[in-house]
């Protein structure tokens, strides 16, 4: 071991770590670390920044792209009600028929994003049925993952392609992995189907919502009425006189305006200007005590006009999810400007089991958390287009696009699939001119296409492609692969290959699927190279195992996007994916050998 290899190690070991603690956010780490290779002469200043050039890159950016317009122009809509439509009400339908609208979404689009997609008709489906979202939603996230494995359009599967030609090798074509992912989608969803669903919980999150899911409905499963105060205001108030946003009834008493009853009549939601004046009654959720209330000029009473219901003709209730890495993590509401921004009112936060609802502005928030939102109709259609959050219901009112756009936009990427796929252009040049077909045929504008593309994805993609060059070119990969083939190509390089995928789907589960390719792609080509192997074998074998995120929820976003809405901890995806894990692991040993003459 070299000087240069013990800093690249040093340089990974500090990275992981960061990434464990979450001290920093990712794509921080990955730009710290490229700055660190480049400081230390690890890689060029050409290697540094060659990131955000690289194909690889490139055709990620284009799928963010192309999946907005696919999204954009109902097509993705039209695909996942057509099958969910099949499955009827009951479970046993709905599992495989989901699993398999998941894992076809994920062949074209990213896996976030398919599970994003079919979501909110999940959930609409468990409010029709007496099916539970926990019955449901995990098995969807794991498709989207499964569904990856069969093509070359995930995230680290392009990266582990692109580590291939980088050393001089052949990259993956478009459906290279088919033959042994196809197999390992067929697994996954006969296991879930025959085992899976049994070890899944029959659970009542508060976000589930059954039948109609009435405004009514959702009030009771949130339990507003327990927590919902009647506030005079006498005269001489303090309050009195001031707007909603100037009284400042969260930050003085921890109180969230529901609606002012005045003169026999009760306005919902009031936005911000709205002024309360002397003798009216606030309707508010949380508690305070009379000695609070009596500072200010107010005290409790009841009040006949409300009727305790939380929507009318014009204000509506809906519950919204943190989106996977929203900029909303870890702020409070109040930090968001919330009610300021979207002119809408969080009643309650749903987490770990329990409505919270006093202070809730002052509460942050965290990834799986479910709010439950009140306010005007528009207001909640333009809360629908804010990337940060998914509103878990399907928006009935959304435009019907013309259906030719529909059929266009699926022919755009129809024809660059099947470019790719005969290698009449490299990937990343089909999929790059389809994103712009795609909008200079107005599929989506191009700020619509600016707006789609996941920039903290690109920065961390390309932060940390240079550090797999460093492992190339200072010799760590070189010295891990001969360790790698000292302990295990004894036994062959099925067994090496399978030692490989084992060490993925480990270190995935702390290190996320960008990380775990960029490190074990140089170490897989270079452990076959001394196997006197094919590399491409032992990639796959690597790409395989960074979609193996069954384990823990917090190994992909998407499985972290499930969490509220099924009510899930994170002993359940350890009870439920331990035996996926160890029945695809099986189908890989058996199949990679078979597709790949190991």
């Amino acid at each position: 071991m070299n000087i240069e290899i013990a800093l690249v190690f040093s340089i990974v070991l500090i990275a992981a770590g960061l990434l464990i603690t979450e001290k920093l956010r990712a794509d921080v780490i990955a730009l710290l670390s490229l700055i660190a290779l480049a400081l230390t002469g690890l890689v060029s200043p050409t290697e540094a920044f060659s990131g955000f050039s690289r194909p690889a890159v490139m055709t990620i950016l284009s799928i963010f792209i192309i999946t907005a317009a696919l999204e954009r122009t109902g097509v993705t809509r039209v695909i996942g009600d057509r099958l969910l439509r099949l499955a009827g009400g009951k479970e046993s339908r709905l599992i495989p028929l989901i699993m398999i609208a998941g894992a076809l979404l994920s062949l074209v689009m990213n896996n976030i994003a398919a599970g994003a997609v079919l979501l909110p008709a999940i959930i609409g489906i468990t409010r029709q049925t007496d099916v539970k979202p926990s019955k449901l939603l995990m098995p969807l996230s794991f498709a989207t993952m499964l569904g990856g494995m069969a093509t070359l359009l995930t995230t680290s599967n392009i990266l582990v392609s692109n580590a291939l030609r980088d050393a001089g090798q052949k990259s993956f074509s478009l459906f290279d992995f088919a033959p042994v992912g196809v197999p390992i989608v067929i697994a996954g969803i006969l296991y879930m189907v025959i085992v899976g669903q049994r070890l899944l919980p029959q659970r009542n999150p508060g976000s589930q919502v059954r039948k109609s899911a009435t405004p009514k409905q959702l009030s009771d499963l949130y339990e507003l009425d327990r927590g919902v105060c009647h506030i005079y205001v006498q005269a001489g108030s303090a309050m009195a006189g001031l707007s909603v946003e100037e009284g400042g009834w969260n930050e003085k008493l921890g109180l969230t305006v529901i609606g002012v009853s005045r003169g026999g009549r009760v306005w919902l939601s009031p936005d911000k200007d709205y002024r309360v004046i002397e003798g009216d009654v606030v309707v508010a959720g949380g508690q305070t005590d009379d000695v609070e209330l009596a500072y200010f000029g107010l005290k409790q009473t009841e009040d006949t006009t409300w009727n305790g219901e939380f929507a009318s003709e014009v204000i509506d209730l809906v519950e919204v999810i943190l989106a996977p890495r929203s900029e909303f993590a870890g702020k409070t509401l109040k930090e968001i400007d919330f009610r300021d921004k979207y002119g809408l009112s969080v009643l309650s936060i749903w987490r770990e089991g329990n409505a919270i609802r006093e202070a809730v502005a002052e509460i942050p928030l965290e990834l799986g958390d479910a709010l439950l939102v009140q306010g005007l109709r528009n207001k909640i259609k333009l809360l629908r287009t804010d990337p940060n959050v998914l509103v878990l219901d399907e928006d009935e009112d959304a435009p019907t696009l013309k259906p030719h756009k529909g059929w266009l936009s699926a022919g755009i990427v129809i024809i660059a699939l099947t470019l790719a796929t005969l290698d009449v252009i490299p990937i990343a040049e089909a999929f790059f001119t389809a994103a712009i077909a795609l909008v200079l045929t107005k599929c989506l504008t191009m700020d619509e296409a600016y707006k789609s593309i996941e920039w903290r994805s690109i920065f961390l993609i390309a932060g940390f492609i240079p550090l797999g060059t460093a492992l190339d070119h200072s010799g760590a990969a070189a010295l891990i692969g001969n360790w790698l083939v000292s302990a295990l190509g004894g036994f062959g390089p099925a067994v090496l290959a399978g030692g490989l995928f084992i060490a993925t789907t480990l270190i995935l589960q702390v290190l996320g699927n960008v990380g775990s390719a960029v490190i074990f792609a140089p170490i897989a080509i270079k452990a076959a190279e001394q196997m006197g192997s094919d590399p491409r074998a032992f990639a796959m074998a690597v790409a395989l195992g960074t979609s193996m995120a069954f384990l823990t929820p917090t190994a992909h976003p998407v499985n972290v996007m499930m969490m509220g809405p099924g009510g899930y901890t994170v002993r359940d995806f350890t009870k439920v994916g331990i035996g996926l894990t160890v029945v695809l692991f099986v189908v890989v040993l058996i199949a990679l050998p078979l597709v790949w003459g190991l």
